[in-house]
């Protein structure tokens, strides 16, 4: 017999009441604002995609997918699906199948749902929302600079700032040159690649012990640590120490035009240099970044950078891409650490939550048919109506009705329903009310006024 318990959500999964979703939604307006504002059209792609599209981009990802069954009777010829886990290999599938009349650079953003089949942990979960941004046919330092501004766009309009968190920014070419100094083969970067990303997320005595089964002496493995955690101001004089191991034209004159741009853009506050950012997807090509919590608290709130080679392994032509992902789980935590969640109230006004007339019905004397056809007379007039299940003028009974009835911007008390109707209206903003009892055909225009 199953132990599981039905109430309780699946692990990894959330349950979310009006209050939680209307959280998730404020997130997700302000991902859409500034993506509009920066100049981002949105794209969606399926919730369920091709298999192929994954082992084709080579993300390295294929831990993370939830299998589903086809529903084909033959296993040889079914398509294999999954649901999906990132919208990066999606994207670059849907620019690849049309390249040939797509104008670039183009610009694209999506708000999507996203799955992951691993263990969940705190701000990670088997199912979530995320934002992606992304530039496609621009291989310039001044595109690089303009996923991160509209990033830290979105996240200084939630009410975040450099005090709370930082953009931690690095490039795997220079990483690269750091590690072949060091004396690491070609072949083994992609290991390697993927022992620096754990880095922070195991213990140094168990990295120490991977770079030597990967041929790192401990003493070597030791100081690469201890490079990779630092993070360094741009203009600061170790910045050029750090970088002074050319890396194929990305060294430290790459790093100094990206700070240029990123400083014209007004977000040079919230950048540093980390050479321990190195994102643990094999497609990344170039410059690699991440978004994280001064605290350490939390993951990373965002992260992504250069996928120059990742269209091409999917049928279209050469072309260079710049992106990011984000999710609402961790940025949700980093906004409650630090108070910046507005009060429902405020986060009913900002996405057109919040009702603009609570009617209420004087006496049980009043015909129900008439206010009924009042709340629709109100709504095809556009006016968001919410109509609580109580009795009596609107000073006795706006405490005792639901939430949402109390955050409205009217109360209508319906005084009589004879002939043409007569109500009492209060603007509940300024206690206002008005001098005298309005028929029902004055309700609409005088609120909406």
């Amino acid at each position: 017999m199953s132990t599981h318990n039905v109430f309780v959500p699946p692990a990894g999964t959330r349950d979310q009441y009006p209050t939680e979703m209307a959280k998730v939604r404020y997130i997700q307006d302000g991902w859409r604002r500034a993506a509009i504002r920066h100049g981002f059209d949105e794209v969606g792609g399926p919730t369920i995609e091709h298999a192929d599209v994954y082992a084709h981009s080579g993300a390295g990802i294929s831990g993370d997918l939830f299998t589903v069954k086809s529903g084909q009777t033959s296993p040889d010829s079914a398509p294999a699906f999954v649901l999906r886990a990132e919208f990066t290999p999606t994207l670059a599938r849907m620019y690849a199948a049309r390249s040939a009349t797509l104008v670039t650079p183009v610009k694209w953003f999506s708000e999507h749902q996203c799955f992951r089949a691993e263990r969940p942990q705190r701000g990670r979960l088997r199912e979530f929302m995320q934002w992606d941004c992304d530039i496609i046919g621009d291989d310039s330092v001044r595109a690089d600079a303009e996923v991160i501004g509209v990033a830290v766009d979105a996240l200084r309009s939630l009410g975040l700032t450099p005090e709370h968190v930082k953009v931690r920014i690095s490039h795997r070419g220079a990483v690269e040159s750091l590690l072949r100094a060091r004396g690491v083969p070609n072949d083994r970067l992609t290991e390697w690649f993927y022992l620096l990303d754990r880095a922070g997320k195991i213990s140094n005595d168990d990295f120490t012990t991977d770079a030597v089964r990967l041929g790192m002496p401990a003493s070597a493995a030791v100081d690469l640590l201890r490079l990779m955690a630092l993070s360094t101001p741009f203009e600061a004089p170790t910045t050029q120490v750090m970088l002074s191991e050319d890396a194929s034209g990305r060294g430290p004159e790459y790093f100094k035009a990206l700070f240029a741009e990123l400083k014209a853009g007004g977000v040079g506050d919230w950048c540093v240099l980390n050479l321990g950012i190195v994102r643990g997807l094999s497609y990344y090509s170039g410059m690699v970044f991440e978004v994280h919590g001064v605290s350490g608290k939390e993951r990373a709130i965002a992260g992504g950078g250069r996928y120059d080679h990742l269209i091409e392994q999917l049928g279209g032509p050469p072309t260079p891409a710049v992106g990011f992902g984000m999710g609402e789980a961790v940025l949700g935590h980093v906004l409650e650490e630090h108070g910046l969640y507005p009060t429902d109230r405020v986060i009913g006004e900002r996405l057109g939550l919040r009702p603009d007339v609570v009617l209420i019905a004087q006496s049980e004397e009043i015909d129900p048919v008439a206010v009924g056809q009042l709340v629709a007379q109100l709504r095809r007039a556009g006016l968001h109506v919410r109509r609580p299940d109580v009795v009596g003028s609107s000073d006795a009974v706006l405490a005792n009705v639901m939430p949402g009835a109390m955050q409205a911007r009217f109360a209508v008390t319906v005084e009589s329903s004879d002939g043409l109707g007569r109500a009492s209206v209060v603007n509940l903003d300024t206690a206002e009310r008005h001098p005298e009892t309005l028929t029902f055909a004055e309700i609409a225009g005088y609120i909406r006024g």
